[in-house]
């Protein structure tokens, strides 16, 4: 699979995690393809414990983390979300591939 797909898929598989954790109604058309700058809290009906309920799973699903608050901070869209999994794979990938 290429670097491209893989980073589609992980894109997919965050915004579906996100959408599916939802404690609020979530439009219809965000369902298949929610869009990024779609703000947890305010349009989502996040709160603070369903917050660290979707790090967890996060860091589960992905075999990152723990997160760090600091990591967290400004962390407020679902296009935030995917940046942040995506990021703590590559830096994963890095620490494993500098090991070899």
């Amino acid at each position: 699979m290429s670097d491209a797909s893989d980073t589609a898929s992980v894109r997919a598989t965050v915004q579906r995690v996100v959408i599916d954790m939802a404690p609020g109604n979530v439009p219809s058309e965000w369902v298949s393809n929610p869009p990024n700058d779609a703000r947890l809290i305010e349009d989502l009906s996040y709160d603070s414990l369903r917050l660290m309920e979707l790090t967890v799973v996060l860091e589960q699903m992905f075999e990152v983390g723990p997160y760090r608050p600091e990591n967290l901070y400004g962390v407020r869209t679902v296009g935030s979300v995917v940046d942040l999994v995506e990021t703590s794979l590559s830096m994963v990938q890095g620490k494993t591939e500098g090991t070899k």
